[in-house]
């Protein structure tokens, strides 16, 4: 399930759908492109913030399919890029990191102070996920424009998800991170050549290779294993304050189904965690589409949001 999704052509987002798209400046060096999609009325609807996983970006196959169901339950979405992600290297000359939550938090409050959208979800998948996890921890209940957080796969404990994704048996998960981040890498270098040295690419072989070399020193850590550890949104789950659906699956090749059974989920009540048998990571394709699409995930989220938040009929 992993891999199927990656096979199955989705077609791209309705012609009927509009988009916008804008820029978002995080710090003062540091700016993300989102592609908004606004009801007619958007102060009067409900918005959903998608953020993507590790190399993807806001094209990717679930942010399409996400955005085109919540838009049609009335809901303003925007498609975020982390740092450097959708062809955007340029506009900034740092590194993403799963520790950015900031990012998240600063186009939260611009959404809600600058735009009036009094009613905003963040919705993450794997890397994404721990970002809007460790951003809803991390304000707790002090920014009453937020309504929620829905999260596919994940990642809150980088340290032991990524001794799973350099296993021998995730050598295709690993190969395919470490060429696209590579090659970003060598994107950076040209860009800002004073800043980053694509030689130790050379000897890179795992995640955390790059993470170690590139990542961690970038972000201001002190290595891989440190990055790790702060990242890691495990550590305020516990704070979240707003409704929240964790979804991941129990044969999820490098998110242990494990690293969730932490009093933080057990005991807050505001969290949900649902964890199927099969899914893979951030697949979850289903055979029987009476009830929507092959993509559960995608339905899940969508009805987990809905029943939490009074959507109008969008007006057209």
């Amino acid at each position: 399930m992993t891999l199927f999704p990656r096979f199955w052509a989705r077609p791209g987002l309705p012609p009927d759908i509009p988009i916008e798209a804008r820029i978002f400046t995080v710090t003062p060096e540091a700016q993300l492109l989102a592609y908004c999609h606004w009801q007619s009325a958007p102060k009067r609807c409900p918005t959903l913030i998608l953020v993507h996983g590790l190399e993807g970006c806001s094209e990717s196959h679930y942010m399409l399919g996400m955005t085109d169901k919540a838009w049609r339950r009335g809901f303003n979405i925007v498609r975020l890029n982390q740092r450097n992600c959708g062809g955007t290297e340029h506009l900034t000359p740092t590194l993403y990191n799963n520790g950015m939550s900031g990012d998240v938090r600063t186009v939260l409050v611009e959404l809600a102070a600058c735009d009036g959208l009094g009613s905003i979800w963040l919705g993450g998948y794997s890397m994404g996920g721990n970002l809007v996890l460790k951003a809803a921890g991390e304000m707790g209940g002090s920014n009453p424009a937020l309504k929620g957080v829905v999260a596919v796969c994940p990642n809150i404990d980088p340290a032991v998800c990524t001794a799973a994704l350099i296993q021998p048996r995730n050598w295709i998960y690993n190969l395919h991170f470490v060429r696209s981040l590579k090659a970003r890498l060598r994107r950076k270098a040209r860009l800002f050549p004073d800043r980053f040295d694509p030689a130790p690419l050379a000897g890179i072989r795992t995640l955390l290779d790059f993470d170690e070399a590139y990542t961690a020193p970038d972000g201001g850590y002190r290595n891989a294993a440190d990055y790790y550890e702060q990242a890691g949104s495990r550590h305020v789950l516990g704070s979240i304050a707003v409704p929240t659906l964790i979804l991941t699956a129990q044969d999820d090749p490098f998110i242990p189904y494990w690293i969730f059974d932490i009093p933080a989920v057990r005991m807050n009540s505001m969290i949900r965690f649902e964890a199927p048998v099969h899914g893979g990571h951030c697949g979850f394709i289903q055979r029987d589409c009476t009830e929507g699409d092959r993509y559960w995930a995608e339905n899940r989220l969508l009805d987990f949001i809905t029943a939490a938040t009074d959507v109008p009929r969008p007006a057209r």
